[in-house]
């Protein structure tokens, strides 16, 4: 599985982006989705996770509220929604597919990934 995340920019204070991840190939019934991101000076970290079927959904506490994630069940795309993006959510955005259904917060849950895509908040 190859995956291409998109939809990164620059964007000031309380804007929105939509990110993309497209996928190789159809991610089947087994795949649980997730989205990690890692800021200049930081470790890579969880920042949402869906499962295979796009019902269950975990938040990283810093983006609750105002970060969505959704799967197009008829293709091969996650995306994800980030709205009133602050400045600390820089960082170089990475999307990761799981080979079980439910991928979970660890980076450890996820076999496949995409190369990342940077996203800039201004203030």
């Amino acid at each position: 599985v190859q995956l291409q995340a998109s939809g990164g920019g620059l964007v000031q204070a309380g804007g929105s982006l939509r990110l993309s991840c497209a996928s190789s190939r159809r991610t089947s019934s087994s795949n649980g989705m997730g989205w990690f991101r890692r800021a200049p000076g930081k470790e890579r970290e969880f920042v949402v996770a869906v499962d295979w079927n796009g019902i269950r959904t975990t938040y990283a506490d810093s983006v609750k509220g105002r970060f969505t994630i959704s799967r197009d069940r008829a293709g091969n795309t996650v995306y994800l929604q980030m709205n009133n993006l602050r400045p600390e959510d820089t960082a170089v955005y990475y999307c990761a597919a799981s080979r079980t259904s439910v991928g979970g917060t660890s980076e450890r849950g996820y076999q496949y990934w995409g190369h990342g895509t940077q996203v800039t908040v201004s203030s």
